[in-house]
Formats: structure tokens, C-alpha cells, sequence
């Protein structure tokens, strides 16, 4: 009988399995980005995966790697194919990778049979089956059938409940990747044990997205930060008038309830004293800057102000965690990017442990050249936030045990 510790959340560490000679059914995210040749713009997704690829080559197993690209919406199409990510993975690993034209069937069959320990195969996206996003169970078997453990390595689509991230652990013994469980580490100590005083902060278009997740923060967080096009609704809400902004005014009472609690228990919850506007969002917009109660009628806020820069500024010297998601104006525009910009370089020189998660606030630390000061950029936009948010995430559930933080004899 042995003991085997459980990791973060009761998640079950493949560094448990037994995967001498064995072969690993790995399901990654590399779900990257490709120009309109189908080049990969961008790999940060598939290096942050090679850990637990070389981890499982030294056990001396065999890989059967599954991910997706793109929305196929369930039937083959060429620019999604992972061919060329094959390639490019080939090149990282510097060791070859088998590309199968299918994720199931006889030909991939004979493709899993003839794979040796230290062998790589790629199957074709899952997605190209209408079956993977439905969960369905018969689709889940077939691509359990090709390993003897199961090891879930992809944060980004940890959200979802599909075929590969969570049916498939009905049929295999299933684990957790080093990515998957960096993840969930990183972000389960911002809202458990954080260095305090703890802080978001949250951008992007829509409150919509971020109602449920700043009901959440607001119960972990001594300061919550808003900019974007998100703020306009909090704007609203306040009784200022924000001109043709971008708001959703079928939130402004949850505004106004999200206000209140923050009042109530305590949080500073930051709103932007000026903004930067323009009467259009282009490139030859003109922009200038008002205080929050002077935005004309037709004018639309696109950006926060110099002051409130320098606010969010002082607050971040404050802050010993801080976690960022969305940017704080349209981002796109250099003349509305400044907010964005400077709290990105105030962010990254902060002393605090610093988290991104994930999204186009990732995106822009990167512009900028200021990923390596951070503690950490999430690789999954919606699954960090669902997961900050309080949500359970299926993904990760594959992974657990029925009760946490337990020691499992065996």
C-alpha cells in the first residue's frame, strides 16, 4: 500500500501515474493563433505545454496528444487543420510528431497500435466532430480507446464540458498536467490566500461578462479597479451622462447593486474621475480628455484619463496581489491606448505578485514587452475567469477526486 498526496484543489498530479511503457491520451490547448496563411502568429500556448510533454517522454511513454483550432462547428475544414502546428510542435520538441488525418477511425487505429514508448501523435482536431462539444459519450469512448491514463493539460478549455476535457475521464484513469495545475494554483491562492491587501483589476466592453466575477472578487479583494467599456455602465448607473458610450443598460441595477456591496463591505471600488473621448472609434478619431461629468452628447469615452491614471497608479503602489483582466480603453487606437499602456507598466514594476488573466490584457503586456516581470499570464481568458467568477470548471473536475486535499491509499 501506498500513499499518494493530492494536488492543488484534491487534483490528482500525473506525477501519481504509472506510465512505464504506457500510452498517454494528452489533451492540450493548442488553440493558437494563425495569419491568413495559417502560419502560427503566436506559440505561447503550445511552449507552456512542453513541461508535461517531456515529463511524460521520460516515463518512458508514448503520447497521443488531442486539442482543437478554431470553430470548425463541427465538420473538417482545412484552415483548422493542426498540420501545421505538428510541424511547429515537431521543431520545439526537436523530435518527430506523427500528424493522424483523424482524431478516430481504423487508420488512426493503426496509428495508436504501431506507437513505441518516446513516440508523439498528433490527432487531428476534435472539434471536426460535432460529437466533441456535445460531450457525447460514444465519441468520448473512441478517443479513450487509444491510451491507458489520461492527462488533461489544457487551463484554456477547462471551462467546457467536452468530449476531451472531461467525457473522456468517464472511460480513463485521468490526472492533472503541470500546466493544469499551475493554473489553478496561481489563481486559487488570489482568492484564498492572498498577500494582502489584494486588488483587480478589470477592463473590456461588456459588465455582462464580469457581473458574476465582480460579485466574487468583491468578497476576496480590499480594491476593485474598472476602466473600460465596462465602466460606462458603472458610469451610467452613478447618474452621469456618458454621451453614445458603449454601455448595457439592462445591467445598471446590477451596477448599482455591485456598488453597493462594495460600499457596504468595505472594498474601494475605483471608477475613472476623467476619460479620454472621441466622437468616433477609428484611427483618425480626435481624442480629448473631460472629467467624468462633462462627456458632450454624442461623444463616446474610449479611454481613462491622465487622473485617473495617476489614481490607479497610487492604488497599485498600495497592493501586494493583483490580478488584471480586459484592457482600460480601446486598445487597438494608439490615442486611446494610453490608459491601458501605463497601467500595464505600473502593474508590471509593482512589487505585488502580479496575474494576468489571460485575454487581451494579456495580449497587451506582451506588446509591450513586460511578460517576464510578472508572476503570471494565464493561458485560458474564459476559464480564468469563470474560475475567479467561483465557478467549478469540468476540466478540472476530471481531475479531482470526490473529496479534496485527501491522502488516497492504495
Amino acid at each position: 500500500m501506498r500513499t499518494i498526496k493530492m494536488g492543488v484543489f484534491g487534483m490528482r498530479s500525473m506525477k501519481n501515474a504509472d506510465m512505464q511503457g504506457r500510452k498517454v491520451v494528452l489533451r492540450v490547448d493548442f488553440n493558437v493563433p494563425l495569419n491568413d496563411e495559417g502560419e502560427i502568429i503566436d506559440d505561447t500556448k503550445m511552449r507552456a505545454a512542453l513541461p508535461t510533454i517531456r515529463y511524460i517522454l521520460e516515463q518512458n511513454a508514448a503520447i497521443i496528444l488531442m486539442s482543437h483550432l478554431g470553430r470548425p462547428n463541427g465538420k473538417p475544414q482545412m484552415k483548422y487543420s493542426l498540420k501545421n502546428v505538428a510541424r511547429h510542435l515537431q521543431d520545439l520538441l526537436e523530435l518527430p510528431v506523427i500528424m493522424a488525418d483523424d482524431s478516430i477511425g481504423p487508420a488512426v487505429q493503426k496509428q495508436v497500435e504501431q506507437l513505441q514508448p518516446g513516440n508523439i501523435l498528433l490527432l487531428e482536431n476534435v472539434r471536426f466532430y460535432a460529437e466533441e462539444e456535445k460531450n457525447d459519450p460514444v465519441y468520448a469512448e473512441k478517443l479513450a480507446a487509444w491510451g491507458d491514463i489520461y492527462v488533461n493539460d489544457a487551463f484554456g478549455t477547462a471551462h467546457r464540458a467536452h468530449c476531451s476535457t472531461s467525457g473522456i475521464a468517464e472511460f480513463l484513469p485521468s490526472y492533472a498536467g503541470f500546466l493544469l495545475e499551475k493554473e489553478v494554483n496561481m489563481l486559487s491562492k488570489v482568492l484564498e490566500n492572498p498577500k494582502k491587501p489584494s486588488m483587480a483589476i478589470l477592463g473590456g466592453a461588456k459588465i455582462s461578462d464580469k457581473l458574476g466575477l465582480i460579485d466574487n472578487l468583491l468578497e476576496h479583494m480590499e480594491y476593485i479597479l474598472i476602466g473600460g467599456g465596462m465602466a460606462n455602465t458603472f458610469i451610467k448607473a452613478l447618474g452621469y451622462e456618458i454621451g453614445s458610450s458603449l454601455y448595457d443598460p439592462q445591467f445598471i441595477d446590477g451596477a448599482d447593486r455591485l456598488l453597493l456591496k462594495a460600499q457596504k463591505a468595505g472594498v474601494k471600488l475605483l471608477l475613472p474621475a476623467d476619460v479620454v473621448i472621441a466622437g468616433e472609434v477609428s484611427a483618425k478619431a480626435e481624442a480629448r480628455v473631460v472629467n467624468i461629468d462633462e462627456v458632450p452628447a454624442g461623444m463616446k469615452i474610449l479611454d481613462i484619463g491622465p487622473k485617473t491614471i495617476e489614481m490607479f497608479k497610487e492604488a497599485i503602489k498600495q497592493a501586494k496581489t493583483i490580478i488584471w483582466n480586459g484592457p482600460l480603453g480601446v486598445y487597438e487606437y494608439p490615442q486611446f491606448a494610453q490608459g491601458t499602456k501605463q497601467i500595464a507598466k505600473a502593474f508590471a514594476d509593482s512589487d505585488a505578485v502580479t496575474i494576468i488573466g489571460g485575454g487581451d490584457s494579456a495580449a497587451a503586456v506582451q506588446d509591450l514587452g513586460l511578460e517576464r516581470n510578472l508572476t503570471h499570464i494565464s493561458t485560458g481568458g474564459g476559464a480564468a475567469l469563470e474560475f475567479l467568477e467561483g465557478l467549478q470548471l469540468p476540466g478540472v473536475l476530471a481531475c479531482q477526486d470526490d473529496i479534496a486535499n485527501i491522502a488516497v491509499q492504495i
